[in-house]
């Protein structure tokens, strides 16, 4: 979230063990206050929207699991790609030399 042309200005109190972490990390990282509480609050909110996320796909799975079917299918790929694996790593090689 890119900080727009259009800027609200807003004032909020905060204790003040959390004002002193707060300019300690800011100015830890070279930020000012209101850079640094934007991208805490935009990093907070993409957190939750990927929760959001998590959650829905969770709910999805559970309501739909893979078939029988498609966990067969998966393991074929699996051993199929292990076997490819095993025949062409580039360990085996090094270890004659």
């Amino acid at each position: 979230m890119a900080q727009g042309k259009n800027v609200v200005k807003v004032t909020i109190s905060l204790p003040e063990d959390l004002y002193a972490i707060i300019e300690h990390e800011r100015q830890a990282v070279g930020e000012t206050r209101s850079e640094y509480l934007r991208h805490s609050v935009e990093t907070l909110l993409r957190q939750k929207q990927e929760q959001a996320w998590d959650e829905q796909y969770r709910r999805s799975y559970q309501d739909h699991p893979e078939t029988p079917e498609e966990l067969a299918e998966l393991a074929a790929w699996t051993r199929s790609g292990l076997e490819v694996w095993a025949r062409e790593s580039p360990w085996e090689e090094d270890e004659g030399a």
